[in-house]
């Protein structure tokens, strides 16, 4: 089980316009900005950080990882790739809708953050 989520960043400021824009789409607070300038996001009984990678070099997106966040309707989905998409992110992916049959049936909504790592917006159905 995972106890958080932390991404890299080539740039502090355009990440926390990013995922700010995120987070308050769905209820959320903006960052708090630890000491070491990480950016800390705390919703929903989880945590998640972004920093400028601690070893000096260029943060990367990793190459077919995804990072899913719960959504409690399409709407809010909705909601979250309009907010990211305004914010500096790009669409990715099919539009935002539903996927799958089922018990297995899935609102989905993509977006690649401003470095570039892959974010989903996940409803069940």
């Amino acid at each position: 089980m995972y106890s958080h989520m932390m991404v890299g960043t080539n740039d502090i400021e355009k990440s926390k316009t990013f995922y700010d824009a995120l987070f308050t789409s769905v209820g959320g607070k903006p960052a708090i900005t630890d000491p070491k300038g990480r950016l800390v996001y705390l919703h929903n009984g989880s945590v998640f950080l972004v920093t400028p990678p601690i070893d000096g070099k260029p943060a990367t997106h990793a190459n077919g990882g995804t990072i899913g966040f719960a959504m409690s309707s399409p709407e809010e989905a909705d909601t979250w790739h309009k907010a990211g998409a305004a914010a500096g992110g790009t669409p990715i992916e099919d539009a935002p809708g539903w996927r799958g049959e089922g018990a297995g049936r899935l609102y989905l909504a993509y977006l690649r953050d401003p470095d570039g790592n892959k974010l989903c917006a996940l409803h069940r159905g």
